[in-house]
């Protein structure tokens, strides 16, 4: 058959030669297909025009492509080689496809051989043409008018124009036309092995005609078959005026067409097939082939009015496609909705607008729920099943909740915070609600803390925190204390973790609210009914007395029918009953009371069996003392005075951080069995540990507790204050001024009490000092006259002692222990004066004492009082070697004088600070040992005197005393 190669190739020659112009046209032309728009494009081209001729034909195409060393080959089925064809290869700007309805039949996309083939050829059983860079380039070289064309292109001429005819082709069976491409190189072969490499299914969705494509290359054969899985079209007749900017031949073809393959094949680029591949990314996860209008080069589409009429049409397709496939994917529809972000280029980022403003209204979601009607909650999958109940259009569990294409698809995200706040309108058993709490399992408690819970009472609370977990407590008799129980249906570990208390009978207690209804319970409307959940509690924590000190407010009936703060009741037959007076403001416990809780939980609320303590944690020592805290304690504000003097802090606020004292101390009417009480546990450190007080400079200072600062201002030791007594074994400088303490109750706690102890710590004490010369002035008091010295000596030694000088004064006058006017004593000094001072009161202290004593009391000396006038000088007298050895200190000589006068007195010696004057042996013997300050051995030296032989002996004696 003649395919009109040569007069093709005659008309072509003849016009490039009267147009150098067209030949450089067409050289251009064809250089801009193969370099541009169709490079890298002959394996699609091939199978494109495959398509065109099955569709020619009528029947399924088939495409068999075999590379062998340097040579491709592609072999289709359909309609046969024809003259159309051949004409429509070598006619760059026309193609016999119009109006056929072929997407690519022997049109412009066959430029793309000449990318890899100088002597390309197609040939069919009738026959067939080749094209050859050679035998071309000597046909133009061959016309005079286009050798300076040919010189400026280096020799390089349009191929496909020139069409030579050949012979018919020996094809495979079942095939019609065979393409046969010499591949110029080893980048042209390198190229080709990777198209086909590449190809897949992606090529027989984008060209439907096609059924099958066989591919061998260097013996290794594949077949690509036509896919399966999800696929939507859509097509129709292009409005006239959509096509008005598009160049003639394509406003020829009115028909438009969308198809959708999800997902899309593997190894598919991710762009748009118009039909085959642009260079138009798309990055939907599904291959788009569409009739979008391409730009010259084939690799970009056109803008314009068709563009974005086909952008429209592709979004519904889109759609639609994912509504069809919704309910067979279920969750995995999800990943086909176009997810937010960057946009891979324009016609992408259309597409998503165009799919993405239409997904809100398409029913995707399970139940034909639409997106914009839907909710997601993020939870544990059965917390969200139990949801489905009561949340309409909840997506289900087992979709992803945080998959962001929920969000495109307009389904409203509910935080769980939100979901708790809905949950308080709902109406639920106590046993559904344990099975939300289970379903939550061990997520974070973020979100929770709203949580309603069912409480015993059949409210509905809102958030866990501070509900009460019934453990061993009945909750029943305790709602009218007003605690919040959770519904033992409801229970549930996570309770627990957002806050409710695992409540037995002392976290029960420790509830705010049994404190607010035992503040109230005398105006409660049932004090009774109060009273009985207080109490079965108590019973139930086994309290000790005093633990909850806010118990002793809890109203209790009394004996006579009144209501009493437990605090102000006695027990029946109690220790503290026993030593209270009759008038104190105490009622005593109904006896029902104590028949039915017994004594120990009575008094654990607060029900006097002994004294009632009082604790407090950093009292304010300032606060007690200007009455702006109080304790109700008797004189507390006197107490805290006298710390604060003691201390000197009165300016400044020092606190007691661990305060304990024993109340209504005023009331009691019995002290001896009151003693007995407060001698043991718990009252008894209350009254023997001291307080202690810390100061602004951080440190501690113990200061008298106050229980024991109260029981020594009162008469609570034999009806006396214990300060008028003195410890049976303490010190004895104290007999005759303070009566012995009782033989009870103990030492310790009688120290405490300020039973006196020794004459160093009266002395120390505020007003000691005082106290002691009131005794010794009082005549009542029995003092010896050695103990009296011992005690002037004592006072003598403090002369520290800041003191007003007493009015009376116990003295010794002539022998006889006294008590006198001060204003008529003297403190002697010196023995010698005593014959001078006859009938005179002396307070007498030890040697060297006097004169501080003298000034302690602002008494005179006795020697300042004397003139000492001596009648003669006497005889100077050696004093016996004897006594030199018994008295080293002594004088040498001394005045002897038959008759001693002073004052006119007769005296046995005299001293006056230089010479010792004597009259007698017993009168020396004085002096020198007073002159010598060895006053303790005057009786000595009067024996060495007497016998100075008898010195050894005397001084062995002495020894012995020793």
């Amino acid at each position: 058959m003649d395919l009109g190669a040569d007069l093709i190739r005659g008309r072509v020659l003849r016009a490039w030669a009267d147009s150098p112009a067209r030949f450089r046209e067409d050289a251009n032309t064809e250089e801009d297909h193969a370099l541009g728009g169709y490079r890298d494009r002959v394996v699609v081209e091939l199978a494109q025009n495959a398509a065109d001729s099955a569709a020619r034909a009528g029947t399924p195409g088939r495409l068999r492509l075999v590379l062998a060393g340097t040579v491709l080959t592609a072999a289709n089925s359909g309609a046969p080689l024809d003259a159309a064809g051949v004409q429509a290869l070598s006619t760059l700007r026309a193609s016999a496809k119009r109006d056929t309805g072929a997407v690519g039949r022997f049109g412009v996309g066959f430029a793309s051989v000449v990318a890899v083939s100088d002597e390309p050829s197609i040939a069919s059983a009738d026959g067939g043409v080749e094209w050859s860079a050679g035998r071309a380039r000597e046909l133009v070289a061959a016309e005079p008018a286009l050798a300076g064309e040919l010189a400026a292109r280096g020799g390089h001429v349009p191929l496909l124009r020139l069409p030579f005819p050949i012979g018919p082709a020996v094809l495979p069976e079942g095939f019609a036309t065979v393409v046969r491409l010499p591949l110029r190189d080893a980048d042209a072969a390198a190229s080709v092995r990777r198209q086909l490499d590449e190809a897949g299914p992606a090529l027989l969705l984008a060209l439907p005609a096609l059924e099958t494509i066989e591919i061998d290359v260097d013996g290794a054969a594949r077949t690509i078959a036509r896919p399966s899985g999800g696929t939507v079209e859509a097509h129709g007749e292009l409005p006239p005026e959509l096509l008005a900017d598009r160049p003639t031949e394509e406003r020829a073809r009115t028909a438009w067409s969308v198809r959708w393959a999800a997902p899309p094949p593997g190894g598919t680029p991710a762009v748009l097939h118009a039909p085959t591949p642009s260079d138009e990314r798309i990055e939907l996860p599904a291959l788009l082939i569409a009739s979008f209008p391409l730009a010259p080069d084939r690799r970009r589409v056109a803008p314009g009015p068709l563009t974005d009429f086909l952008i429209e049409r592709a979004a519904e397709a889109y759609v639609r496609l994912l509504a069809d496939v919704a309910e067979e994917r279920g969750p995995e529809v999800l990943d086909l909705v176009p997810a937010a972000g960057i946009a891979a280029g324009e016609l992408d980022a259309r597409l998503r607008r165009a799919i993405s403003d239409r997904l809100p209204d398409v029913p995707l979601l399970p139940g034909r729920l639409r997106g914009r009607d839907a909710v997601v909650v993020d939870g544990p999958a059965a917390f969200v099943a139990m949801l489905a109940e009561v949340m309409p259009g909840l997506v289900p569990p087992d979709w992803p909740a945080r998959h962001p294409a929920l969000a495109v698809l307009g389904v409203r995200r509910t935080e769980m915070a939100d979901v708790v706040d809905g949950l308080a309108t709902l109406d639920r058993d106590p046993s559904w609600w344990h099975g939300l709490y289970a379903s939550l399992g061990s997520i974070s408690t973020d979100g929770l803390g709203a949580l309603p819970v069912p409480l015993a009472s059949g409210r509905l609370a809102r958030g866990p925190r501070g509900l009460l977990i019934a453990d061993a407590v009945d909750p029943a008799p305790l709602d009218v204390l007003g605690l919040r129980f959770v519904h033992p249906d409801a229970v549930h570990p996570l309770l627990a973790r957002l806050g409710a208390l695992d409540a037995g009978p002392r976290a029960v207690l420790a509830d705010p609210g049994v404190r607010a209804a035992v503040e109230d319970s005398f105006d409660a409307d049932d004090p009774g009914a109060v009273a009985d959940a207080v109490l079965g509690l108590v019973a139930a924590a086994r309290l000790d007395p005093g633990e909850e000190p806010w118990l002793a407010e809890l109203a209790l009936p009394g004996e006579d029918g009144e209501l009493y703060a437990a605090g102000e009741l006695l027990l029946p037959g109690g220790a503290l009953q026993a030593v209270v007076a009759d008038d104190a403001p105490f009622g005593v416990a109904a006896a029902g009371l104590v028949e039915r809780w017994g004594a120990e939980a009575l008094t654990a609320a607060g029900v006097l069996d002994g004294f009632a303590l009082v604790r407090a944690e950093d009292a304010d020592l300032t606060g007690l003392a200007d009455e702006a805290e109080t304790f109700d304690l008797d004189g507390e504000e006197e107490w805290a005075d006298e710390v604060l003097d003691r201390l000197g802090l009165q300016d400044l606020p020092p606190l007691v951080p661990e305060f304990t004292a024993v109340r209504d101390l005023e009331l009691v009417d019995d002290w001896t069995v009151a003693l007995d009480l407060l001698a043991r546990p718990p009252y008894r450190a209350a009254v023997v540990d001291p307080a202690y007080a810390s100061l602004p400079d951080g440190r501690r200072a113990p200061v008298p507790s106050y229980t024991a600062w109260w029981l020594r201002r009162h008469p609570v030791l034999d009806g006396r204050r214990p300060g008028e007594f003195r410890m049976r074994d303490g010190d004895g400088l104290l007999a005759g001024l303070y009566d012995e303490a009782p033989g009870r109750p103990d030492e310790f706690l009688l120290r405490a009490l300020g039973v006196r102890t020794s004459l160093a710590a009266l002395l120390d004490e505020p007003g000691g000092a005082a106290e002691l010369f009131a005794r010794l002035g009082d005549p009542a008091r029995t003092v010896t006259r050695a103990h009296l010295g011992a005690l002037w000596t004592a006072l003598a030694d403090r002369p520290d002692l800041a003191i007003e000088p007493p009015e009376r004064v116990r003295a010794v006058v002539d022998g006889a222990v006294e008590v006198v006017d001060a204003a008529d004593a003297l403190v002697l000094d010196r023995p010698d004066l005593l014959p001078l001072l006859a009938g005179q009161p002396l307070l007498i202290p030890a040697r060297g004492t006097a004169g501080d004593l003298a000034e302690l009391l602002d008494l005179p000396l006795a020697s300042a009082e004397i003139v000492g006038a001596v009648a003669g000088a006497g005889e100077e007298t050696p004093v016996p070697a004897a006594v030199r050895t018994l008295l080293p200190a002594a004088p040498g000589t001394y005045a002897a004088h038959g008759r001693l006068v002073v004052d006119g007195v007769d005296v046995p010696w005299w001293f006056d600070g230089a010479a010792v004057h004597a009259a007698g042996t017993a009168g020396l013997a004085r002096g020198l040992a007073w002159a010598a300050g060895a006053w303790e051995d005057r009786f000595l030296a009067e024996a060495v005197l007497r016998d100075p032989g008898n010195l050894a002996a005397i001084l062995a004696e002495a020894d012995l005393e020793a």
